[in-house]
């Protein structure tokens, strides 16, 4: 590809002319080996603090996936009523608020009986495997 150095100066005199100096600056241009190792450093503290969360974490096991404990949230119904699956989808995350049900048991007990599952009717709870 050839580049055409007129067309690029103008480019850059254009950018700082909009933006200021420091958007067609060069990033290296402010970058030196002291910088360098002081962000070395920052990311290898920021691994090790990641790392020590990570094991100060307590899990629980929801069937049969660790889920980190701070995750579950008591004022979040994340569990359908009426077929108890735990559900991260975010397609039920409105039905498991409004109707406390994921979206298949919607459609089977609540889908066209809004009205009176708004009044308090619940059907049958299927039988628990």
């Amino acid at each position: 590809m050839k580049h055409d150095l007129n067309y690029i100066a103008a480019l850059e005199k254009a950018i700082s002319e909009k933006y200021g100096e420091i958007a067609a600056a060069n990033p290296r241009a402010n970058w030196n080996e002291e910088k360098e190792k002081e962000y070395l450093e920052q990311s290898k503290e920021k691994a090790k603090k990641e790392a020590e969360a990570d094991n100060t974490q307590e899990y629980i096991q929801l069937d049969g996936i660790l889920i980190p404990k701070k995750l579950i949230n008591n004022n979040n119904k994340r569990k359908c009523e009426y077929c108890n699956r735990y559900s991260f989808n975010r397609n039920d995350d409105l039905f498991l608020t409004k109707y406390e049900t994921c979206y298949k048991c919607y459609v089977v007990y609540i889908e066209d009986r809004e009205e009176r599952w708004k009044q308090g009717w619940r059907p049958n709870k299927p039988e628990q495997k």
